[in-house]
């Protein structure tokens, strides 16, 4: 009798070990099934984007006389944990797509679930006026590890709740904004009101 418990016993303690053994799998498992999925999407956003910019081009071929055609195709995906100094603790994100011939760039993407609408700098003006601010979204120059000046701003189609939309912007780049494209010295980042200083960034890479 004693056997015969003991031997349900050790039936039993290995059920539950392997009930807890698959759940540990699932619950280990699914983080890194939940950062593929993302992974993919925005391999597919970028890639819709960098089409967009393409079909742009085509459709401004008579622009385009007398230029290399060699194209290279550029990336970003902005997250608040790529603002410097200190991250931001934000559910937004960002995906842009880009592509350069010759000296012109044509970018297109798109920013989700801001925390605040976008900064207005009419009403929210920086320290200094620069003319290159036109919108909320922009591009400057520096590396990961610094805030640099701005280089462009994009033009940004808002949803109507104020916290999606999608960004474009056509720019004809110096010998110097070039090297620093292809450097990854370019970075684009997204102000809000909540978090005037930005709360999306991402580095444009080839």
């Amino acid at each position: 009798m004693i056997a015969r418990l003991k031997r349900y016993q050790n039936s039993l303690f290995g059920i539950v070990l392997s009930i807890i053994t698959c759940l540990f799998i699932v619950n280990t498992a699914a983080p890194s099934q939940a950062v593929n999925d993302q992974f993919a999407a925005n391999q597919i956003t970028i890639a819709k984007y960098q089409q967009q910019a393409e079909s742009e081009f085509i459709a401004q071929k008579d622009d385009l006389i007398g230029k290399s055609m060699k194209m290279k195709r550029f990336a970003a995906i902005l997250s608040g944990d790529e603002i410097f100094p200190n991250l931001v603790p934000t559910q937004a994100s960002g995906t842009l797509g880009a592509v350069l011939i010759d000296n012109r760039l044509i970018v297109r993407g798109d920013f989700r679930g801001l925390s605040s609408p976008l900064r207005d700098y009419v009403a929210d003006p920086s320290t200094q006026t620069n003319p290159k601010v036109t919108s909320a979204v922009h591009i400057h120059r520096g590396s990961a590890q610094q805030n640099g000046p701005t280089v462009f701003s994009l033009e940004v189609i808002p949803e109507s709740n104020g916290l999606n939309g999608r960004v474009k912007g056509n720019y004809i780049l110096t010998d110097d904004q070039l090297k620093d494209l292809n450097s990854g010295l370019l970075y684009i980042d997204i102000h809000t009101k909540g978090f005037r200083p930005g709360e999306l960034r991402g580095i444009l890479k080839a």
